[in-house]
């Protein structure tokens, strides 16, 4: 492996890292009806790097990961949109919430893909990700996070963000 893919893992690692905390925090507040705006800055700048050192990557076919990082790269300007310029104001909350959680979703995806193909036991279990032990794995993933997004659109209540 040469220095620079090394050096891009660690950084396309860190960032998905530090993306997927700080995401799982902003999902709390979004639970508890309170607003993380620093928490919010490093999910969705590090989310939007995360997708984006992505693609910097060689690769010679179209792999699901890109699918991902594309959708992440759609739903997270929506996100800012909705946060920044809209200042959650009306519709634009639910818009933000729903954008946020899917775009964390979808770093946790690859996470838990990354998981089954990097630990050899559970490569073991589902060497293709295409047996049982990583569908039921990313379906109670996928089934966890609709749930969570549909109570974090219901309890985050919080008024639009005031102009400075």
């Amino acid at each position: 492996m040469s220095l620079g893919i090394t050096i891009l893992n660690i950084l396309h690692v860190g960032l998905s890292l530090i993306g997927i905390i700080a995401g799982l925090l902003v999902l709390f507040g979004f639970l508890t009806s309170t607003r993380l705006d620093g928490w919010t800055k490093v999910f969705l700048g590090t989310t939007i790097a995360t997708s984006v050192t992505g693609f910097m990557y060689p690769f010679h076919k179209f792999l699901p990961s890109h699918a991902f990082g594309i959708i992440s790269l759609i739903v997270l300007p929506i996100a800012i949109y909705a946060r920044y310029p809209k200042r959650l104001a009306g519709g634009w909350r639910r818009t933000f919430v729903i954008t946020s959680t899917v775009a964390l979703y979808l770093n946790v995806f690859v996470l838990v893909a990354q998981i089954f193909d990097k630990v050899p036991a559970l490569h073991a279990l589902a060497p293709a990700q295409s047996e049982p032990p990583s569908l039921i794995t990313e379906l109670a993933n996928l089934a966890l996070f609709i749930v969570l997004g549909i109570f974090a659109a219901i309890k985050f209540r919080v008024e639009a963000v005031q102009p400075a």
